[in-house]
């Protein structure tokens, strides 16, 4: 899928990632430190968008290689936006494990009462360090792209008229 109704595909489908990575990291959070949140109907949404987000995540890179391709001469910032991007989906695929790991604690958490307190702290700490990271490396894939497009039509914009 390179084109959606004429527009490259990839510039339609890093919206969905851009919305879905942080809200999955938000309902992962919240499922994680608040085991009365396991327990309704938010562990499966969360377990539904971090599916989700794991499917979209390479369209959206593969959309995005070919966009890349069509580039004769790419720049500096567009090479580092490439690179980025192509590390979100060992990120996806993280939080896609966490809500995995999530769902398990939650069928197996009665099994384990002694122990309970180290597997919270355990899944607390797993759930903000996967979490606080994708979130930050879907910002920079994100503000190395918006450069990418940007920072050379504002330059352009800001240039009096006639030079």
């Amino acid at each position: 899928m390179t084109i959606i109704n004429g527009m490259p595909a990839h510039v339609l489908l890093l919206h969905f990632v851009v919305v879905l990575v942080p809200l999955t990291v938000l309902l992962e959070i919240v499922c994680g430190l608040w085991p009365a949140a396991r327990r309704g109907l938010l562990l499966w949404l969360t377990l539904i968008l971090a599916s989700v987000t794991m499917v979209l995540t390479p369209i959206t890179a593969n959309a995005g290689v070919w966009l890349y391709d069509l580039t004769a001469n790419p720049s500096p910032i567009l090479r580092e936006h490439a690179a980025r991007g192509g590390t979100m989906i060992y990120f996806s695929a993280a939080l896609l494990a966490v809500a995995v790991g999530l769902v398990v604690l939650r069928v197996t958490e009665r099994q384990f009462e002694k122990r309970r307190m180290v597997i919270h702290i355990v899944v607390g700490i797993m759930v903000l360090a996967i979490g606080i990271s994708s979130v930050i490396q879907v910002y920079r894939v994100g503000d190395a792209g918006g450069r990418s497009v940007w920072d050379e039509e504002i330059a352009r914009m800001q240039k009096p008229h006639g030079t």
